[in-house]
């Protein structure tokens, strides 16, 4: 590919380089540090038979700093290891995160506005791109909806780990009785389609309704019809934008969406595995959970599809969801669907 890039007529078509040259940095990424461990697994072999070979007084210092850095790599060979588990046809694709508050009213608003919270300081601390594209306001507190991009490399290979239902256990704080409460939210991942993905929709399979942007203000987002509501027919799907300012690209954003959500639907049917990854959330209620996180009466996050669980609450809460992710990307792996998963206290 890089001889490519130096062929005659290589810039000729801009896009088409851009993309070859995306592609080709893509594959840098996944090849170039496993030629690098391989080589310091190398060197860890020479330097182990140097201190087989050093003498005896000088032996366990020698082995000492050979333990130091043979434990050095092991971060390295983990994330090695969660790199090889991506490899899904739309991995490597950004992400559309959807949160819907479920059973529990009030309570679960507030609770799908911690989560929503939740994943943008995951998706930070990963380098991700968030672009929100809806959030509809509670009645009383929190939000009932919310829709995010998240942009970034294996963004959707990652977050799809986050696909079911978490329930939430806590002293609820609209309770005057401070009485402990239950309550559910879905969230819902799918891939971004590339744009090589062929999904054509008609026009007369889709109704668009548009109708004047809620939230935050100013600069004519709240003063023009921009927000675009895409229903799509057939199969009932419904995509809502409002972020941008601009009602032509809330609606460009919306088909984009509309575009992945039938591109799931359709890989799901091919699949004949609907449970997978609509029917696995099921009702959003009791039964039905995929995580639990429990602020009383003690304190404890558990996955209950991996076992996976961790009592530093707070830190989850502020983001700290890698652990969860890597544990059910390791639980799919044939190299560890046997294995216990290690309990974190």
């Amino acid at each position: 590919m890089e001889a490519q890039m130096g062929a005659p007529g290589f810039w000729d078509n801009r896009e088409r380089a851009q993309k070859h040259i995306a592609k080709l940095n893509v594959l840098k990424r996944a090849v170039l540090p496993v030629i690098a461990f391989q080589g310091k697994v190398e060197d860890m072999g020479v330097m182990a038979e140097l201190v087989g070979a050093s003498p005896s007084a000088e032996r366990e210092a020698h082995e000492k700093e050979l333990g130091q850095a043979v434990w050095a790599m092991a971060g390295e060979l983990d994330r090695l290891e969660i790199a090889s588990f991506l490899t899904g046809q739309f991995d490597g694709n950004n992400a559309i995160l959807s949160l819907q508050a479920g059973a529990g009213g009030t309570e679960s608003c507030d609770w799908a506005d911690m989560l929503f919270r939740m994943y943008n300081r995951w998706a930070e601390r990963r380098g991700f791109t968030v672009e929100i594209q809806d959030v509809q306001a509670g009645d009383q507190a929190g939000i009932t909806k919310a829709t995010l991009m998240l942009k970034g490399e294996n963004a959707y290979g990652y977050a799809k780990a986050e696909r079911g239902v978490h329930r939430l256990v806590r002293i609820s704080p609209f309770d005057s009785n401070k009485r402990r409460h239950t309550s559910f939210c879905a969230v819902d991942v799918i891939a971004e389609v590339a744009e090589d993905v062929d999904i054509e929709i008609p026009d007369s399979e889709i109704r668009v309704d548009v109708y004047r942007s809620s939230g935050k203000g100013g600069q004519g987002v709240n003063t023009t019809d921009s927000a675009v509501r895409i229903t799509h027919v057939p199969s009932g799907i419904v995509v809502v934008c409002q972020n941008e300012r601009s009602q032509i690209k809330n609606r460009a954003s919306a088909l984009g969406v509309l575009k992945s959500r039938l591109n799931e639907k359709r890989l799901d049917e091919q699949r004949s595995e609907m449970e997978r990854f609509y029917g696995e959330k099921g009702e959003i209620g009791w039964g039905s959970q995929i995580r639990s996180y429990v602020l009383q009466p003690y304190q404890m996050v558990k996955d209950l599809r991996t076992g996976y669980s961790t009592s530093n609450v707070q830190a989850v809460l502020d983001g700290e969801i890698d652990r969860f992710i890597t544990a059910w990307l390791r639980a799919g792996s044939p190299r560890h669907r046997n294995k216990d998963i290690q309990m974190d206290d």
